[in-house]
């Protein structure tokens, strides 16, 4: 190799790491500017439709009174938010802290898994509408229906993706750790948890959409205050505007639950090229 040879090599890889750097920037500043462009475009239609379609407003409201009446009803938006993040944390919560024991159960435990599993299924396919009313006959008006309705629906996806998680472990690291002298306890924390908290973090962004779906349905059943009664109310009474306003906060607020979620995710999850585990999905 010549000098000229050698005093290129050291350019050459500092132009890819530079590359490289600048890789990731697109790629951020593209997974904003894409999203935001086609809503643009949806706003954009949406508004043509009212303005130039001869849709009447009180069928499908313009975007912008639609903004209007969210910061103009700030105070009655924001009291009746209350009562349904309530129910959204914690449900959550409860539905995390319940499903990762049993999701450790049913990796450690072929009996466990045999007997839960088919249960956890049966839970998953029964609407969750059609028993939110037994919640309201069983535990009354109030947050508690909400709270379990929240969490039920989103048990399903966390335990499952957990488990797939704390399965998917190395048996070769599991066999290392074992073999020099470390009990299953520490095996389990050196190695199961480690690996399955990127697929713990993926079954948690779905239920994070969820809950607020479930807050949602348990308040259309039967509740005095939230969001979803005061969507109920403004439907009875034909005020579109208001239903419009209504689904667009609880839009805004899923997607502030699911952002903090991803950044849990990026600040405590090391990358380990991009493996996620999404077997789990919830549906109604």
């Amino acid at each position: 190799m010549t000098s000229t040879d050698q005093r290129k090599k050291p350019a050459t890889a500092s132009t890819g790491t530079r590359a490289r750097r600048r890789r990731p920037l697109r790629s951020r500043i593209a997974d904003w500017v894409l999203p935001l462009i086609l809503v643009v475009v949806i706003v954009a239609v949406w508004q043509a439709m009212v303005s130039f379609g001869g849709v009447k407003e009180y069928v499908l409201p313009a975007p912008g009174a639609v903004v209007k009446k969210m910061f103009s009803d700030f105070g009655t938006f924001a009291d009746q938010s209350v009562p349904t993040i309530i129910a959204i944390f914690v449900g959550f919560a409860l539905a995390i802290v319940v499903a990762l024991p049993i999701a450790v159960a049913m990796v450690y435990s072929s009996v466990v898994r045999r007997a839960v599993y088919p249960l956890l299924i049966i839970a998953q396919v029964v609407p969750k509408v059609a028993i939110a009313p037994l919640f309201i006959i069983w535990f009354g008006f109030g947050q508690l229906p909400k709270v379990l309705m929240v969490a039920l629906i989103c048990f399903f996806p966390v335990v499952i993706d957990s488990m797939v998680g704390f399965r998917a472990a190395r048996p070769e690291s599991l066999m290392l750790v074992r073999s020099m002298g470390a009990s299953r306890w520490q095996a389990f924390w050196k190695v199961r948890w480690p690996w399955a908290v990127p697929s713990i973090f993926a079954g948690v962004k779905v239920g994070i959409t969820l809950a607020v779906v479930g807050a949602v349905v348990a308040e259309f059943v039967g509740a005095d205050t939230g969001l979803g009664v005061l969507l109920i109310t403004a439907r009875g009474d034909m005020d579109s505007l208001t239903v419009f306003a209504s689904v667009a906060w609880l839009t805004v607020i899923g997607a502030v639950l699911f952002g903090v979620v991803e950044l849990l995710e990026r600040v405590l999850v090391p990358r380990r090229g991009g493996r996620r585990s999404f077997e789990a999905s919830g549906s109604l």
